[in-house]
């Protein structure tokens, strides 16, 4: 008896071992990206340093891309247009949780740091983020139907130049900004094309920043990981 009792804890035990780290259950609606777009590109820059504060932001664990199944759906079709010009989609960032956002707000009422500015504002006031449009206390990132995103040469695996870096705060960024390269404008136009095309309109601050036309979740603001 004693040696049975014996066998069957073993077994218990090997059991356990053989049992796989959870995966973490996403809120009905979202999906992650790469499972439905495997060849998307993704470096979320919250989730690293290289960012507008300098340090991966809160509610960033990994570097899973999550979005809207809609939203997803519409983004695959982008993705297959530009497959077809030998052009692919890199994505900085897309659902984002509330948390985060609140990291943003509590940075930028810390007026003495300001060690990115030199990168990302070095001719905007920090003082003044908020009110020229950088920063709010609300994201439409946190409704999960918004995305940053840029374009990358299939064959170099490069960005296209867009005449400005993601997340810089500064007029270079508006959409409405013509002191670029001819080329530069070009890019900036085929982005915007094949976004419009696919029911995502453009925040005209930001040349990166686009949002889902009739998003699922249009007055709720998530605050789950992003793991």
């Amino acid at each position: 008896m004693g040696k049975n009792k014996g066998l069957l804890l073993v077994l218990i035990l090997l059991s356990f071992a053989f049992v796989k780290s959870p995966v973490a259950q996403l809120p009905e609606g979202f999906v992650y990206v790469k499972d439905h777009i495997p060849d998307l590109d993704v470096e979320l820059r919250y989730f690293t340093t290289n960012n507008f504060i300098g340090k991966p932001i809160e509610g960033y664990k990994s570097n899973k891309l999550i979005f809207t199944t809609e939203a997803t759906k519409a983004l695959k079709k982008v993705q297959e247009d530009l497959r077809n010009q030998n052009l692919c989609l890199k994505v900085y960032d897309a659902y984002r949780p509330q948390r985060a956002v609140d990291h943003f707000v509590q940075w930028s009422k810390d007026l003495s740091d300001t060690i990115q500015k030199p990168e990302f504002y070095p001719e905007v006031d920090k003082q003044f983020l908020f009110r020229d449009g950088y920063i709010a206390s609300k994201s439409g990132h946190s409704r999960g139907s918004t995305i940053d995103l840029t374009i990358l040469d299939a064959n170099t695996g490069e960005p296209l130049d867009m005449g400005g870096p993601y997340d810089f705060f500064g007029e270079q960024s508006w959409l409405d900004y013509t002191d670029l390269t001819e080329v530069q404008l070009q890019n900036r136009q085929i982005l915007q094309d094949v976004m419009l095309k696919h029911n995502f309109r453009n925040y005209p601050k930001e040349w990166w920043h686009f949002t889902l036309r009739w998003e699922p979740f249009p007055d709720t603001y998530f605050d789950f990981l992003v793991e």
